[in-house]
């Protein structure tokens, strides 16, 4: 392989208060080096490393990447818990059969998507 993703890059007008939502959704711990006012924050998970760069520039259009999520409890559930965290809904793709998405804004409106768990996917194929 020629490469691989090491860091996946959000800008944002406040890292540490960014990626502390992003802790509480991914449930790891804050890295000691970040602390409040610094320029960068990181939130390190066993399957990547994001990380928040202050920007002042606001967001004002569709995110051209995102993150999808696929959980280990069932996705209503993980929505659910991501939405008490500060998450909003952007758009509800569930279908009647239990299939589908749901694309969710973190607090600074970069888009998301919470995919089935592969139980349920499993369950149904």
């Amino acid at each position: 392989m020629a490469s691989s993703v090491r860091t996946v890059t959000f800008d944002t007008r406040d890292p540490y208060h960014l990626a502390g939502f992003w802790l509480q959704v991914f449930e790891v711990e804050r890295p000691d080096d970040d602390e409040p006012g610094d320029p960068y924050a990181a939130v390190v998970t066993d399957t990547v490393k994001l990380l928040f760069a202050q920007n002042s520039d606001h967001k004002v259009t569709k995110n051209r990447v995102h993150l999808d999520l696929e959980p280990t409890q069932p996705r209503d559930a993980e929505v659910d818990r991501i939405v008490a965290l500060g998450a909003t809904i952007a758009y509800d793709h569930r279908k009647p059969d239990g299939a589908g998405f749901v694309v969710l804004q973190d607090p600074e409106g970069n888009e998301f998507c919470v995919l089935r768990s592969a139980a349920e996917r499993a369950a149904t194929s």
